[in-house]
C-alpha cells in the first residue's frame, strides 16, 4: 500500500498544501514565502530522506508564528495520513546531529501520544525573524497531528541559526528511522497505536 498523502489547511491566517511520500526517493519543493522556514523544510526533505511538498502562506506582516505552527499542523496531519494504522513501521528513533559548535538530539516515538518536550531558552538572535519558540510551535504541532511522542535537546549551542538546523536535521533522521517498514505487525503489545 502507498504511503502517501495530501493535506490542505486553509484558515483566516495561512493557506497551506502538503504532499509527502515516505518511500520515493528524496525531493520535493517548498514554498512557504518565509525563506529561513522554507530552509529548515528543505533540510526535512534532504535529511529524512523522502518526498515532500509544502506550498502556500501565511499572515507574515504579523508574525511568522502561524506559519510556522500551521506548517507543523499539516505536515503532522500528512504523516498520520500516509502512515495509516502504522502497521509495521520501527516506530521508535533517536538522532544526533552536530552541526559546528551545536549539537541536538531528537527522540521520538510514533504512539498515537502527543507529547512534546522542548523548552527553547538563552539562544541568540533570529534567524529571518525565525526563533527557538517558533521551532518549538512547529514541532509542537507535528506531535499534536501526527500523534508523536517527541523529545528535543540541545547539548551544545550558542545561535538560533545552527541550534534550529541542528534540531531540524535531527528530527528529518528520526523520522526516516521511525517510519521505515521492519515488519508486518502493529508495533504494540495492544495492538494498536
Amino acid at each position: 500500500m502507498a504511503r502517501q498523502a495530501l493535506v490542505e489547511r486553509n484558515t483566516t491566517e495561512t493557506q497551506l498544501k502538503v504532499t509527502v511520500d515516505l518511500d520515493a526517493p528524496s525531493g520535493g519543493k517548498v514554498e512557504t514565502g518565509h525563506g529561513f522556514l522554507d530552509h529548515m523544510l528543505m533540510q526535512l526533505i534532504r535529511h529524512g530522506k523522502f518526498q515532500l511538498s509544502i506550498s502556500g502562506q501565511g499572515d507574515l506582516h504579523v508574525d511568522v508564528h502561524h506559519l510556522a505552527e500551521d506548517s507543523g499542523i499539516t505536515l503532522g496531519q500528512a504523516f498520520d495520513k500516509a502512515l495509516g494504522n502504522r502497521q509495521g513501521i520501527e516506530r521508535y528513533a533517536n538522532a544526533f546531529v552536530p552541526m559546528d559548535e551545536t549539537l541536538a538530539q531528537v527522540v521520538l516515538d510514533f504512539s498515537g501520544r502527543p507529547f512534546l518536550a522542548f523548552e527553547p531558552s538563552g539562544y541568540e538572535g533570529s534567524a529571518q525573524g525565525f526563533n527557538l519558540h517558533h521551532l518549538r510551535e512547529f514541532l509542537r504541532g507535528f506531535c499534536n497531528h501526527a500523534g508523536v511522542t517527541m523529545h528535543v535537546q540541545v547539548l551544545a549551542g550558542k545561535e538560533t541559526h545552527h541550534v534550529s538546523e541542528a534540531i531540524i536535521k535531527a528530527f528529518a533522521r528520526a523520522l526516516h528511522a521511525a517510519t521505515r517498514l521492519s515488519s508486518d505487525s502493529i508495533p504494540s503489545t495492544k495492538g494498536l497505536l
